[in-house]
């Protein structure tokens, strides 16, 4: 069995994508996988959330959401404002561990960054990997800005002991202007390690199948991919 918690360094870069790719690769491989998504928040209760982007783009239907939330902000501070009980990541913990015994891999998806809270305790997804001893990818923006936001992401990680799976370009651009070219070895000098992955932006509005390659060809092996992060390097992104 395995746990991989996929979170970001902000809200809007790319962790449902990314999350879709990894589980596309594996279900491809005919591993059991399933999601999971503690706290939904920004989408009614007949919205597609989060889970229904997943599905359409992986094709995985073992899906679990265990809260929702309409207001766009915090799943603390959106429980709060809607009146509902916050999301227990104590019992999330137990549901993952529950899939795990049967599952090859369950994927849990994070809401905002690594350190939003999730209760008026301050419960996060940090917590929630650390009670898991699970890996955690960390899906960035490539960005002007995104080298302090990940070095803050990554600092956060290790001060818990949580184990670094890789860092994902959540969705490079077709025209990457000098701040992302550069961004690209800076980023790889922070995490300690090649980039995991850059999946081209617009990913998530591909078909099914179109989807598979680009997650194919977004994510490195170590993900079930292709990727190369030294090629990905000399095409032109330095």
């Amino acid at each position: 069995m395995s746990v991989l918690v996929v979170t970001g360094t902000g809200t809007g870069v790319g962790k449902t994508v990314v999350t879709a790719a990894v589980a596309a690769l594996a279900a491809a491989r005919g591993s059991r996988v399933a999601v999971v998504k503690p706290a939904q928040t920004g989408v009614g209760a007949a919205e597609p959330g989060d889970l229904a982007e997943v599905r359409r783009l992986a094709g995985v239907t073992d899906l679990h959401e265990l809260a929702r939330y309409p207001d766009p902000l915090s799943p603390a501070a959106a429980a709060r404002h809607s009146g509902l009980d916050p999301v227990d990541l104590r019992s999330a913990a137990v549901l993952v561990r529950t899939l795990a015994d049967e599952r090859d891999l369950v994927l849990v998806e994070g809401a905002g960054g690594l350190l939003v809270r999730y209760d008026e305790e301050g419960a996060t997804v940090a917590d929630l990997a650390h009670e898991l001893a699970a890996d955690v990818l960390v899906v960035v923006d490539p960005s002007l800005g995104t080298l302090n936001h990940t070095a803050l992401t990554l600092e956060a990680m290790a001060h818990r002991g949580l184990a670094l799976a890789g860092v994902v370009i959540g969705a490079w651009p077709a025209e990457p202007d000098l701040a992302c070219r550069s961004n690209v070895r800076d980023l790889e000098t922070l995490a300690a390690r090649p980039l995991a992955g850059a999946l081209p932006a617009g990913a998530g509005s591909l078909p099914g199948a179109e989807f598979l390659l680009a997650a194919r060809a977004g994510l490195a092996p170590a993900l079930g991919g292709t990727f190369d992060a030294a090629d990905f390097r000399r095409a032109d992104h330095h």
